[in-house]
């Protein structure tokens, strides 16, 4: 078996993807302390002390060596602030699942549509073959971002959101940075 994928930084047009660190909980739990991030996911906001926890346990990866959990930040080069993060659930090199947040503040700029696409470019130069996300179906912008990362809906569902998927990796076009 290969060895577990890592997450990298990434560079995209405007944003710098930080692999998370576990003292990054304290000014992400700011950016994510808006309830309305919590419309279609539900759940409640994370104080510090329960998202440094969360984070312990993400960054010390997953149990099955043949998942890696890869998270990032999202900072903002303009103004080097901290905005969201993406993640992808890598399985056996060759699947991922990915999802992203941004915070209220930052939304509505294409960040995480950028965010998005970098990810997914990322992936794909690290073999991953194919790529899912799980959106609300209600949740337009998500369904946004997971369309500009070039995943198209199925008709799959899972807990009450559609699976969305990547194209076979010689089809995906338009993948870059550009917002």
């Amino acid at each position: 078996m290969r060895s577990a994928v890592r997450p990298e930084p990434i560079g995209t047009a405007r944003l710098d993807l930080l692999p998370l660190r576990v003292d990054h909980a304290a000014r992400m739990a700011a950016v994510l302390a808006d309830p309305a991030l919590h419309t279609f996911i539900g759940g409640a906001p994370c104080t510090p002390e329960e998202l440094r926890a969360r984070y312990e346990r993400l960054v010390a990866g997953s149990p099955d060596p043949a998942v890696s959990w890869c998270n990032w930040v999202l900072r903002t080069r303009d103004d080097g602030r901290l905005a969201g993060t993406v993640q992808a659930t890598v399985t056996g090199r060759t699947e991922a699942e990915i999802a992203w947040v941004v915070g209220v503040p930052w939304q509505g700029r294409g960040l995480a549509c950028e965010a998005a696409r970098g990810l997914v470019e990322w992936l794909r130069d690290q073999g991953v073959r194919t790529i899912v996300a799980h959106v609300h179906p209600d949740h337009r912008a998500s369904a946004a971002v997971a369309a500009a990362a070039g995943l198209s809906p199925t008709r799959e569902e899972q807990d009450g959101e559609i699976r969305w998927r990547s194209p076979s990796p010689g089809s995906v076009r338009g993948l870059g940075n550009a917002t």
